[in-house]
């Protein structure tokens, strides 16, 4: 058999013969037996045979396995001489052949039918699939003749689902009672189908699908609940799905638990479309109490190319007031991203004629943009502009925490490192940043706006200079001598947003000016457990005017003349300074204590700075007052200058300071790593500061400064600082030279400033699940397309409508701040130092009442004031795939409160029945 050879010239079943040959070559190759699950490729050869080709049956000596082929020679080894031919069979290719693979799979059994050509499949997961078309279901049957797929439910004794068919053509997957899939045409029809399109589920009585994008359904539910039984539903008797696009439907109503409601609709359009489109916007309803009725949001989103889209908003109110907001978004992946926007507000409050009517019209600008820093390295260009007139903040509607901030900001920034390779061989490795930004800062209540344009900055790394090029052994230490250099130049001029001659006010005001610094450092190897670390600082600034104070008798006031021109003042310093580490441990001899060892580490520092006189020339005195005998010490660059004037005096200071850790090792029963042992922070840091001036021939003893901070067992988070003056003061209050302690011995100074700040958090539930709820801090919004402005709508509108983002994860939780200020002026009309305490306390937290609804509160209370702050309760109701929450605000300046009810899926974010109103100063 071996060597048998036959040619089969015609034969009628063609398609059987190449699937009985398919069977044969398998068997023989991996030793299929009945036992095993069948699964092989149904008429792979005569599937893919052209009509009119000729057949030509494979070569399979490459592939001969020798523990199944017969023939060897008398050694065991197979007998290589053999050499299987090819054969050439000529035969027509029956119509009802397909143009590619069937590939399925029973896990039960399969009966083959070859007269009638039909396989049926059985078992949990029999399937076929057939190009990118899947059908797999417990009863599958083929009909080779006509090309249809057949599948069907299967239940047990009592009636259950075993399993139900599923199909899968491209992107799409429905789970149906019954399907029927044409292989040849590609159509289909399937009966009690469940499919799913993006967020959309679709459920049909009958689906017909005609080809792989379009297909039509008859009694059809739509929802964006996943559930069997949906909690809503859009009913119509006839659907048109067009795939990833949009389904568009017949007269159609929505239904809730199953109850039709009697709202009807001509007709629905539903996109589907995953990615961006064009589109209106819907409106949403609004009452305000001093805009009236409002229609919000409405407006158009237009996709102009691949990078850019704008999205034009409007709201229109009853009181005659309306606002327009164009917001063009850019966009392009892996280079950079961007932000427009431009608002326009016109309101009227109440009624024309009222004594409380107002007219208003108000200009916002915002610009954000970002950089990916993989685009360009080493340079870099960003932008965050917020401009508005001075009005604006204070009429957006709905907005308390926009309404109360009265300061804007903007920066745009240039920045590009490289290096110095133009200077030389030698400067290869040296890197430069150059910085050009312009500012802007604007505060609303004095309608005062500055600006600084251009600002320069321009810094070298430090420089080695008797470094070698290629360095051997352990440097000298004049090798670690480095050079540096810091400058920065830049201009500024303000204007007031009502001024009527903007460019006269720009010319008046305007100032410029330019800093240079050169540093000079050393660093020197450690002398035992000392590290010393000299230094030597130039500074140079460039100022634009010089000024001069005389008193004139005859108005009796001080006058300021000022002379524009290019001047210059310099200033150098001098300093060492060493520092050391010192540990000290007590550690417990019982290895079963609770607490096995506290540690406490020493940080003590000392420096020595010396500062030569080098700006006298540049101070001079001036009479101040009608006596003639008092006279004070002015600047020539401190009025109309950018830069500030250096100090006139000649200071030898020797500073010291001392900072402090303490941290404790405890056994711990739930964590077992390390031995079981974990440690505690008792005490972060605890620092004291001062310094001596050795040249000074009075108040040569700077402040103490005192700061602590510590997170108690990572839960209290405790900030404290003191500014204490070791001098005494006269009746007058007037700082004098004697220190407090000739008078308290047992003063450590006198108290002129402090503050203590305690925060903590609790919450309950799983601590390793994350959090749902938005994170408001630390959020980088350049990022997301978002400008300034619009980021602080979104946390303002989180912070509103907090119950919208509660997290039905977390049981409770509960947050809390303290915050003490302390500061002693002295009060002139007591003639005595008074001390001013200001207490704020932040509160908040969340509860669940159950596990479907939450309550929570933020605010905030003024304990020196006895004022409570803006405290929004929220109520919300966890409902699937819907969500309502309740907020409201009670007390404060601003009132509020608003109830909304909407389905979780942005697809319907539309789709929400809301109200709300404000309330301001007391109405």
């Amino acid at each position: 058999m071996n060597n048998a050879k036959k040619v089969i010239s015609k034969y009628k079943l063609a398609s059987i013969a190449a699937f009985v040959f398919t069977i044969l070559t398998v068997q023989s190759k991996n030793k299929l037996h009945p036992s095993d699950s069948f699964h092989n490729n149904l008429t792979a050869v005569q599937d893919t045979i052209k009509p009119g080709k000729k057949f030509t049956l494979p070569n399979v000596a490459p592939k001969i396995n020798a523990d199944t082929f017969p023939t060897r020679n008398k050694n065991g080894a197979i007998d290589t001489t053999i050499v299987i031919k090819k054969d050439t069979i000529d035969f027509k290719i029956s119509k009802d052949s397909l143009d590619a693979v069937v590939e399925y799979n029973a896990d039960d059994s399969m009966i083959l039918d070859v007269p009638s050509k039909k396989i049926t499949l059985y078992g949990k997961k029999a399937s076929t699939q057939y190009k990118d078309n899947n059908v797999s279901a417990p009863v599958i049957e083929f009909e080779q003749a006509t090309g249809n797929i057949t599948a069907s439910i299967k239940r047990d004794s009592s009636g259950k689902v075993i399993a139900m068919p599923t199909i899968k053509q491209g992107d799409m997957t429905s789970q149906s009672d019954y399907i029927k899939f044409n292989t040849k045409t590609l159509k289909g029809i399937t009966k009690s189908t469940y499919t799913q399109q993006g967020e959309m589920y679709v459920y049909g009585e009958t689906i017909k699908k005609i080809n792989t994008d379009i297909f039509y359904v008859k009694r059809a539910r739509i929802t964006t609940c996943d559930l069997d039984t949906p909690h809503f539903a859009f009913v119509s008797n006839r659907i048109k799905f067009i795939n990833k696009k949009l389904a568009i439907t017949g007269p159609v109503h929505p239904e809730f638990e199953g109850v039709p409601i009697p709202i009807y609709l001509p007709f629905g359009i539903y996109p589907l479309s995953q990615g961006r489109h064009s589109g209106f916007l819907a409106p949403q309803f609004t009452s305000n109490m001093q805009y009236g009725l409002g229609l919000e949001g409405f407006g158009y989103y237009k996709v102009l190319s691949d990078y850019w889209d704008v999205t034009v908003r409007a709201n229109v109110y009853s009181y005659g007031g309306w606002t327009l907001n164009i917001n063009p978004i850019y966009t392009k992946k892996y280079r950079y991203n961007g932000n427009l926007s431009f608002s326009e507000q016109n309101f009227k409050s109440n009624f024309k004629g009222d004594p409380d009517y107002s007219k208003s019209r108000d200009y916002n600008i915002q610009w954000s943009h970002a950089v990916d820093s993989k685009a360009r390295p080493g340079v870099s260009f960003s932008a965050s502009v917020n401009a508005a007139s001075s009005g604006y903040n204070a009429h957006v509607p709905d907005n308390p925490y926009r309404n109360i901030t009265n300061q804007l900001y903007s920066t745009i920034q240039y920045s590009k490192t490289g290096t110095l390779e133009g200077f030389g061989d030698g400067w290869k490795d040296k890197t430069y940043n150059l910085t050009i930004a312009a500012n802007h800062d604007q505060n609303t209540l004095d309608k005062l706006i500055n600006i600084n344009l251009p600002d320069v900055g321009f810094s070298i790394s430090t420089i080695y200079p008797f470094r070698k090029k290629e360095a051997v052994g352990t440097p000298k230490w004049f090798e670690n001598l480095g050079i540096g250099y810091n400058g920065n130049a830049k201009s500024r001029f303000s204007f007031y947003d009502t001024a009527g001659n903007i460019l006269k006010h720009l010319r008046d005001t305007l100032q410029y000016g330019a800093h240079h610094s050169i540093p000079i450092t050393l660093s020197l190897p450690p002398v035992g457990a000392f590290q010393f670390s000299p230094s030597i600082s130039y500074d140079e600034t460039w100022f634009q005017t010089k000024s001069v104070k005389t008193w004139d008798s005859t108005a009796k006031k001080l006058d300021t003349a000022f002379t524009k021109g290019f001047y210059t003042a310099r200033d150098m310093s001098f300093g060492v300074g060493v520092s050391t580490r010192i540990f000290g441990m007590i550690a417990s001899k019982n290895k079963n204590s609770k607490i096995q060892a506290i540690r406490h580490e020493i940080t003590p520092t000392l420096g020595f700075s010396y500062h030569p006189d080098l700006n006298k020339r540049n101070y001079y005195f001036a009479q101040t007052d009608t006596t003639g005998h008092n006279f004070s010490q002015f600047s020539y660059f401190s009025d109309r200058n950018i830069g500030s004037p250096y100090a006139s005096n000649h200071s030898g200071s020797i500073t010291f300071g001392v900072d402090n850790n303490i941290q404790m090792k405890v056994r711990s029963k739930k964590d077992t790593a390390n031995g079981g042992l974990k440690k505690v922070s008792l005490i972060d840091g605890l620092s004291f500061r001062t310094s001596y001036d050795l040249f000074a021939d009075s108040f040569a003893l700077s402040l103490f400064n005192i700061n602590a901070s510590s997170n108690l067992f990572n839960k209290v988070n405790i900030t404290a600082g003191a500014n204490l003056d070791p001098y005494d003061a006269d009746a007058k209050g007037q700082r004098i030279k004697t220190l407090l302690w000739n008078r308290k011995p047992l003063s450590f100074g006198r108290l002129l400033s402090g503050n203590v700040s305690i925060s903590s958090q609790f919450r309950g539930g799983d601590k390793s699940k994350t959090t749902s709820k938005p994170e408001l801090k630390g959020y980088d919004y350049t990022r997301s397309g978002y400008t300034s402005d619009e980021y602080q709508n979104e946390l303002a509108y989180i912070r509103n409508n907090p119950g919208e983002y509660a997290d039905f994860n977390i049981p409770w939780s509960v947050n809390f701040s303290y915050a003490l200020t302390i500061d002693r002026p002295f009060n002139q009309i007591m003639q005595a130092f008074k001390t001013n305490f200001s207490q704020n306390v932040n509160f908040g937290g969340t509860l669940n009442l159950s596990p479907k609804w939450q309550i929570g509160v933020n605010g905030s209370y003024n304990i020196t004031l006895g004022q409570l702050g803006i405290i929004p309760i929220s109520i919300s109701r966890e409902m699937h795939c819907w969500q309502m929450s309740i907020n409201i605000s009670p007390v404060g300046r601003i009132r509020f409160y608003s109830i909304n009810i909407s389905p979780k899926s942005g697809l319907l974010r539309d789709m929400r029945i809301n109200r709300t109103r404000s309330f301001q100063d007391g109405f």
